[in-house]
């Protein structure tokens, strides 16, 4: 395949890249920016593991040509927080303790906050919407719900 160069912005940094026109993006973001978060799971956009925010909108990136998202900006689970200062949702998370294995969590957090970004405080029934085709092998799903629901502010009490 033929290389181009590509113009991409990602967690607010500009990057030119080369890279064939229908090279995923996911290959590009773990290859050649070295941002791991976003994570290889089933390279048919249907577990989620590979979820990003495409102007907002939350995207599986093993499924997109990274062509199309030159001028676009793209959020990674690298973008919303630092160690010190996580992201509201990434806290969420944490305080939740919402994860077993964690292979699942940069799609279910980065799909949270596309959720919460268009709907601040979202029902059970919409979370789970919203989060239905993420999926989660080890089953923190109680978990994961709660951690939506306490970055939306409507649980704040300690977990049991």
């Amino acid at each position: 395949m033929t290389q181009t160069p590509i113009r991409l912005t990602v967690n607010g940094r500009i990057h030119e890249i080369t890279a064939a026109p229908q090279t995923p993006l996911l290959y590009v973001l773990r290859n050649d920016l070295a941002l791991n978060g976003p994570k290889y799971g089933c390279g048919l956009g249907e577990c989620g593991t590979c979820t990003v925010l495409i102007d907002g909108a939350a995207a599986r990136s093993c499924v997109i040509p990274v062509s199309g998202c030159a001028g676009r900006d793209i959020l990674t689970l690298e973008g919303l927080g630092t160690h010190d200062k996580p992201d509201v949702v990434q806290q969420a998370f944490i305080d939740e303790q919402a994860a077993q294995c964690g292979y699942c969590l940069n799609g279910m957090i980065m799909t949270t906050k596309a959720l919460l970004a268009i709907n601040p405080q979202p029902t059970e029934q919409e979370a789970l919407a919203a989060l239905r085709y993420n999926l989660c092998r080890c089953g923190t799903h109680v978990e994961i719900l709660r951690a939506v629901m306490r970055a939306s502010g409507q649980i704040t009490e300690a977990v049991d």
